[in-house]
């Protein structure tokens, strides 16, 4: 506990200049922080200027901190929650984002292994489609609109045949297995450009290197997102421990 957040004696005044330049934000948002909520509420002084201290101070970088691992709108949901009063809410709060987490390490390690099996496959093997389909068949066949297919094809992901004379598209096998990559990379959230990477270096030399090298990378940016989520989360002890 800290004993400069928990003990009215200790808590030194802060102005909201001093409060906007700990957290590196302006005079305005350190009102609009306390408009919304996301700081405890403050006395005010006979002329009405809010009267800041310490447990304003542990608030703010509290939820600064939690916004960093959990999202602006979650770090001001959970701020809500505690002053509020509704710790148990706040801390369900929190639980569902790690678990949110936890989901999306689940997904990328699914995905992954789906994507070497895919990028392995040979477009004319025994699992491609017996002949070229049309975009709305390759659009039911990954559940996905036709209008993001196009949207890849102009991303120059996709280059489907063209029928003459109606200007049709067509889907080889190599261009529906590339889909089919392009799909489940976009779940995992990976730009187009990051994707153009991967399947640049699965048609030119057949390497998956690329691929391995975006999912290291997702899976680092999780990491780092849980290292956040600690240091919010210790940062959110301390101001609740405070505050009691």
């Amino acid at each position: 506990m800290r004993p400069e957040a928990s003990s009215p004696v200790n808590r030194r005044a802060l102005r909201p200049v001093d409060l906007a330049r700990e957290a590196g934000v302006s005079t305005q948002q350190i009102r609009n922080y306390a408009d919304a909520g996301i700081l405890p509420p403050a006395e005010r002084t006979a002329a009405g200027y809010r009267r800041f201290d310490t447990r304003h101070r542990e608030a703010l970088l509290a939820y600064r901190a939690l916004a960093k691992g959990y999202g602006w709108e979650a770090a001001r949901s959970i701020m809500l929650a505690v002053h509020d009063g509704d710790l148990l809410g706040a801390l369900a709060l929190v639980d569902a984002c790690h678990a949110a987490l936890h989901q999306q390490r689940l997904a990328l390690r699914a995905t992954g292994e789906a994507l070497e099996a895919v990028a392995g496959q040979d477009p004319d093997g025994p699992a491609a489609p017996r002949s070229a389909l049309r975009i709305g068949e390759v659009a039911a066949l990954l559940g996905v609109r036709t209008s993001a297919l196009r949207v890849w094809e102009a991303s120059g992901l996709l280059t489907p045949q063209r029928e003459p004379g109606t200007g049709y598209r067509w889907y080889g096998p190599a261009e529906v297995r590339d889909a089919r990559m392009i799909h489940m990379l976009r779940q995992g959230r990976y730009p187009l450009a990051r994707i153009g990477d991967v399947l640049d270096g699965l048609r030119r030399t057949g390497s998956t290197e690329a691929l391995r090298a975006a999912l290291a990378e997702r899976g680092a940016a999780l990491a780092s997102t849980a290292v956040a989520m600690l240091e919010g989360s210790a940062r959110l002890h301390d101001y609740v421990a405070g505050a009691r």
